[in-house]
């Protein structure tokens, strides 16, 4: 009676075993659809990575941006979406940095690639004479050739102005605010008028002396701040 009471037990139970294999496979199947949904995201920000020690700007192919900054994966965020996002910056900063090169100006243009997407730095003396908000001939034709990359793709630009600490004395701006944004507005203005990309993707801002590149301490520095950045904004920037 015992041995009969046992076995009825056993067989009453047995679902159980049925029940856990089942949502093991549940929990494996799962997981295996969540590796899947960020697989993308990861190899493009390896590529990123990757990317960014072959065009940095400081000695030993580094930059400045800590790794783990670049290009975040975003929890929702469509895999084809970022892969294209992630070609089109690329894209141009190889052709800016292949027009840099042809033009001999790796000392006064960089380029480079971090979250907030594709940033070329300009020094003030491509672009302008010491205190003015004119663009140089010379500097107009830079601003043609990488306005026309910059054209070819739909990301929002933002040009920035850049001075260094030494307080202006004269002239027509009341301060490194002043002539900052200035300098950011022209070139917003030429490449609209010039070389017609849409306005709408455009905007400009001048820091004044308040986002240095390195400290205002020599005049080599003083004159690595002095600059404007034109950045092509990817939808990582914060």
């Amino acid at each position: 009676m015992a041995r009969k009471k046992r076995q009825e037990e056993t067989i009453s139970q047995g679902w159980l075993t049925t029940y856990g294999d089942m949502v093991t496979l549940l929990l494996t199947f799962f997981v295996f659809l969540f590796a899947f949904s960020t697989l993308d995201v990861q190899k493009f920000q390896k590529l990123i990575l990757s990317f960014q020690g072959a065009i940095g700007v400081l000695p030993g192919g580094k930059t400045t941006q800590p790794d783990d900054q670049i290009f975040q994966a975003h929890v929702g965020v469509d895999a084809g979406e970022v892969r294209k996002q992630t070609q089109d910056i690329l894209d141009v900063a190889r052709r800016v940095q292949t027009l840099v090169r042809e033009e001999g100006l790796e000392g006064e243009v960089t380029v480079r690639v971090d979250q907030r997407g594709v940033t070329i730095s300009m020094t003030e003396q491509v672009l302008y004479a010491s205190g003015s908000a004119e663009i140089r001939p010379e500097g107009k034709r830079l601003l043609a050739k990488i306005g026309m990359i910059l054209k070819d793709v739909q990301p929002p630009i933002a040009v920035e102005g850049h001075t260094d600490s030494v307080p202006l004395r004269g002239g027509v701006f009341g301060d490194n605010w002043g002539l900052s944004a200035a300098r950011a507005a022209a070139v917003v203005s030429y490449f609209v008028e010039n070389v017609g990309i849409d306005p709408k993707r455009l905007q400009a801002v001048g820091f004044g002396q308040h986002r240095p590149l390195v400290p205002n301490d020599t005049d080599e520095h003083r004159a690595l701040n002095r600059r404007v950045d034109v950045v092509l904004l990817s939808q990582f920037s914060q």
